[in-house]
């Protein structure tokens, strides 16, 4: 069991978008290990491999009893449902708010071996996918948050134990927000 060590807010592997992996070998599937124990210790729903540190498109999750993992990721939305409650990001420990995202969603990748996969969701599981796929995307769940919420984010991070100093300046999405505006 490898844990490894989660970034957090701040740390510049989290803005930055991820490479789209090319090779399915032994080196990705310890990787899916990696994100897989790590998640299991830490107890969260999703997390990418920006968040070790590692710039490559794949994230594991742990939804509801649906457990999985995905490369190379794309989204798709069969309507337009949105939903609006709380979110957290194990790079953001102890921190929750909310955050609009798509009420269903359909996921399309690769395992690590290189075999496609589809992963449909709603609720939990379709707020995770979306949450880990901006991850790969350099895009923090704060960057889908109206002003308002936004403000109050960062004033939540500034004041964590965990917080090392001066932050990133937030930037505002690439991605369409839902429901709200900024």
């Amino acid at each position: 069991m490898t844990v490894l060590p989660v970034r957090v807010f701040g740390d510049p592997v989290l803005a930055t978008p991820a490479e789209e992996v090319t090779t399915f070998d032994a080196q990705l599937r310890r990787l899916v290990r990696d994100l897989t124990d790590t998640l299991r210790s830490e107890q969260g729903a999703g997390l990418a491999a920006p968040q070790l540190g590692v710039g490559l498109r794949a994230f594991v999750f742990h939804v509801d009893g649906v457990a999985g993992h995905l490369v190379n990721p794309v989204l798709s939305f069969p309507d337009e449902q949105t939903q609006d409650g709380p979110e957290g990001c194990l790079s953001m420990p102890g921190l929750y708010f909310d955050t609009v995202r798509r009420r269903h969603v359909v996921a399309k990748g690769y395992t690590d071996r290189g075999d496609p996969v589809q992963v449909v969701g709603d609720g939990e599981l379709a707020r995770c996918l979306q949450h880990e796929t901006d991850h790969l995307d350099g895009v923090l769940f704060i960057d889908r948050m109206d002003t308002g919420r936004r403000r109050a984010a960062m004033r939540a991070i500034r004041d964590a134990p965990w917080f090392a100093g001066a932050a990133p300046r937030v930037k505002v999405s690439p991605h369409p927000l839902f429901g709200r505006q900024r």
